[in-house]
């Protein structure tokens, strides 16, 4: 079967290959990929990974061979997963404990885009519990996690301040829930019970002069690259605040992510969340897509359909 592959190349990052059939575990389901989607975070690992190895989380498909052990979805059911890698391809095993059926209403590239960006919105959310009538702060506001979670949050009852880096992105959050949407965390007034907060850097440290006391501020990302400095005396207007890190994997017990996947599922259904994703683009043209990712062209996920 083909997959994408990691190479040395810069400027071409991953390219087709021909690779062995999955080989499932007895509680794994192979899954034929419809769809799948490019996270940001996958951009740094193919800078890092070697050659040949074959990335890929976020899936969408039919499941085409059920788990062994008799478990999970059966053949032919619609599904959407979130694998460790080799997502990439034809074809995928995944955990059944990781793969949750698709309403008929919710299409395949819809379905690519809630995996990791899913989980990480609903997850960092969490952290806020109750959201009903508390302010929430979501930087990196357009991209696949923050309009997800600008999105669950204002469903939930928060009062969402939606951080965009210029004034062309994220024109729909206001559409989405966002109650304010301003260019630059900087320009955010006042206190928060809740920072969901991605940039790292000054973003960062502008994220904990926010934070109210008690309150929470989730950090799932460091897109900028840089360090920020932290004292104790950032806590003095906000006593008993705390930073709290998210990975997404090691977030919840393994049992839950199909649960989860579910909700997330679900919700797309019933027209409560809407993924922002791009048409879709053949799998060939990720390379292109990618280096638009990467210098923040795009807003949303980035979907690609396996077309051979």
């Amino acid at each position: 079967m083909l997959a994408l592959v990691n190479t040395s190349s810069a400027a071409a990052p991953v390219e087709l290959r021909e690779v062995a059939e999955p080989t499932p575990a007895r509680d794994e389901a192979v899954i034929a990929v419809h769809d799948f989607s490019l996270n940001r975070g996958e951009l740094t690992l193919m800078r890092i990974r070697p050659e040949g190895w074959r990335p890929g989380q976020d899936v969408s498909g039919i499941v085409v061979t059920a788990a062994a052990d008799g478990s999970g979805p059966k053949a032919g059911t619609r599904v959407v997963a979130i694998v460790d890698g080799a997502g990439w391809s034809e074809r995928v095993a995944a955990p059944v404990h990781r793969i949750a059926p698709l309403p008929d209403a919710v299409g395949f590239a819809h379905a690519a885009a809630l995996p990791v960006a899913g989980i990480t919105a609903l997850r960092t959310l969490r952290y806020g519990d109750p959201l009903v009538g508390r302010r929430v702060l979501v930087t990196g506001a357009a991209g696949g996690v923050g309009n997800l979670a600008v999105q669950i949050a204002a469903r939930a009852g928060a009062r969402v301040t939606a951080v965009v880096g210029g004034p062309g992105r994220g024109r729909n959050l206001a559409a989405l829930g966002a109650a304010e949407i301003v260019t630059g965390i900087e320009k955010a007034e006042g206190r928060y019970a809740l920072v969901l907060e991605s940039v790292g850097g000054a973003s960062l440290a502008e994220a904990l002069k926010r934070v109210e006391p008690k309150g929470a501020v989730v950090i799932f990302g460091n897109s900028s690259g840089e360090p920020t400095s932290l004292s104790f005396r950032d806590f003095m207007t906000a006593n008993n605040a705390r930073i709290q890190s998210f990975h997404s994997y090691t977030s919840g017990p393994e049992e839950s992510f199909a649960p989860d996947l579910a909700l997330l599922a679900g919700l797309v259904a019933d027209g409560s969340l809407k993924p922002q994703v791009t048409p879709e683009r053949n799998w060939r043209e990720l390379p292109a897509v990618a280096a638009d990712l990467r210098d923040r062209k795009v807003d949303g996920k980035a979907i690609f359909r396996v077309a051979v």
